[in-house]
């Protein structure tokens, strides 16, 4: 239930994840009022998309992922009259207030997985998609930086120090969210049923 794929993190990249159980018998309500706050969600500046993610086993809670360009975004939303309205319709169907996480760059790369488990990209896959991103970086790191670096005499800890430092950087801020936003119908793959 999602109102635009969201995007792999990037540079200024906020994720908030809320997470909210709704009222026994209210789940339907819960989700329309979900599905019409991400379409107010569409005209605001800096919105990337958003996405429902219903409980795994009937009662849990159900996780709402939103994607804004920048924190001055997500904070015009959060100050915003149709956010304020939208949610005070919700407390009728839900469970107490949501409990937000936010995440942006280097942490959501990292951040544990916010999905329920039947719906993680197979662990094979997600090697795969990681290799296919370090090994050109390593290697045109490698070979356009660690023979100048040697050629100035510097220890190898420090030559291995620079490139692993730059090899990093590119694949946290470069490469791994350009690549998992296109690798992910492979890494969604064919989920086992049940």
């Amino acid at each position: 239930m999602a109102a635009a794929p969201p995007p792999g993190p990037g540079p200024g990249h906020v994720t908030r994840i809320a997470r909210r159980r709704a009222l026994p018998g209210h789940e339907a309500q819960y989700e329309a009022l979900v599905r019409e706050m991400f379409g107010t969600m569409r005209g605001h500046r800096g919105f990337l998309g958003a996405e429902l993610l219903p409980p795994e086993r009937h009662g849990e809670d159900y996780q709402v992922v939103v994607n804004f360009t920048d924190e001055d975004a997500l904070a015009a939303w959060d100050a915003s009259e149709e956010r304020a309205a939208v949610h005070a319709r919700m407390r009728e169907h839900a469970v107490g207030e949501p409990e937000h996480r936010r995440l942006s760059g280097l942490e959501a790369w990292f951040a544990p997985a916010v999905v329920p488990a039947s719906m993680h990209p197979p662990r094979h896959r997600m090697a795969l998609v990681t290799w296919l991103g370090i090994w050109p970086t390593a290697s045109l790191v490698l070979w356009l930086l660690a023979g100048r670096l040697q050629d100035l005499g510097l220890p190898f800890l420090v030559v291995t120090l620079v490139n692993t430092a730059v090899i990093t950087a590119l694949m946290t801020w470069v490469v791994m969210p350009r690549l998992t936003r296109l690798a992910r119908p492979f890494l969604a793959g064919r989920r086992r049923a049940g």
